[in-house]
């Protein structure tokens, strides 16, 4: 595997530089030039490339040579396909393992009855999940963009639910805390992770809450015995429930304790992250940009 020690980052203007790039957005195109958005993980350029062949398209390594000025004007490329995929998209800044590990700790702590145990078993002891758990996204361009993000935010939405539960005296708070574990397992199916980041075409058709109840029904029909109606209508409940609002994407408004728990847990969070993103590019002491997730402005 090629290993990639130039960025974008230590990248001067007004240098020739060779760097490899990932084709995250072809702008135009015609027959002698294509325009397009490149990147690494540390950040992203618009190029004009050549188009001789044209065989540049989105989620292709190329290596280059070219100026870097406000723009970066390819002179020649070629593609490369033995590559490290996370050198090329944003990943979380903790290491992966260690965010799991966290997870798990909340999970041993609050997760203590048979069915909370087999249900989350089903997903977080299958290999399969679990790869794809672990690069997923927590969203295209919301919150959480960035490999790992999934993660982070479900270890973050645990914690907040579990610190809510304990404040308010939720009387489930098992149920809350592994319904923030599992409240958005769907984005693993809903999402496109493993190049330019971007909807699948189930995502686009169903979303991450419709597919998240899917995965629990097909989990419950492996062992229905084990599942009592009320945990299993309270789970679910929850998963279709988490947005809060109609209009925020919920196909029901909250209704349930842990329901209204999960909720602000999640919005905290997701927020939160934003902000966090936002302060990573703005001096202190300074106003932002303009963000339109969150229609402000922040003086950070």
């Amino acid at each position: 595997m090629n290993t990639k020690e130039t960025f974008l980052r230590d990248i001067e203007s007004g240098k020739n530089i060779k760097i490899s790039l990932m084709v995250m957005k072809i702008i135009f195109k015609d027959p002698n030039k294509i325009v397009c958005i490149l990147a690494d993980k540390s950040g992203e350029i618009k190029a004009n490339i050549p188009n001789k062949k044209g065989d540049i398209t989105e989620g292709r390594v190329i290596e280059l040579e070219g100026i870097k000025d406000n723009n970066l004007d390819v002179k020649k490329y070629e593609f490369l396909s033995d590559y490290n995929l996370q050198d090329y998209l944003p990943t979380v800044n903790r290491p992966i393992e260690e965010i799991m590990d966290e997870i798990e700790l909340y999970t041993d702590q609050y997760i203590i009855s048979r069915e909370g145990k087999a249900l989350n078993d089903y997903f977080f002891k299958n290999e399969e999940f679990l790869d794809k758990f672990k690069r997923g996204i927590g969203g295209v361009s919301m919150h959480h963009n960035y490999i790992g993000g999934l993660a982070e935010h479900t270890l973050n939405v645990m914690h907040l639910t579990s610190m809510l539960c304990e404040r308010y005296d939720c009387r489930r708070t098992e149920t809350a805390v592994l319904a923030a574990k599992l409240h958005d397992i769907g984005k693993i199916y809903e999402l496109y992770y493993d190049g330019p980041f971007k909807y699948t075409l189930r995502g686009e058709m169903e979303g991450h809450i419709v597919i998240g109840v899917e995965m629990l029904d097909k989990a419950i029909r492996e062992n229905p015995t084990l599942y009592s109606e009320d945990f299993v209508m309270r789970m679910k409940g929850c998963i279709v429930q988490h947005h809060g609002k109609l209009e925020y994407g919920s196909p029901r408004t909250m209704k349930m304790e842990e329901a209204f728990i999960l909720n602000y847990a999640d919005s905290i969070d997701a927020t939160m992250n934003k902000i966090s993103q936002l302060k990573d590019k703005t001096e202190s002491g300074t106003w932002s940009e303009y963000d339109r997730r969150i229609e402000t402005k922040l003086y950070l």
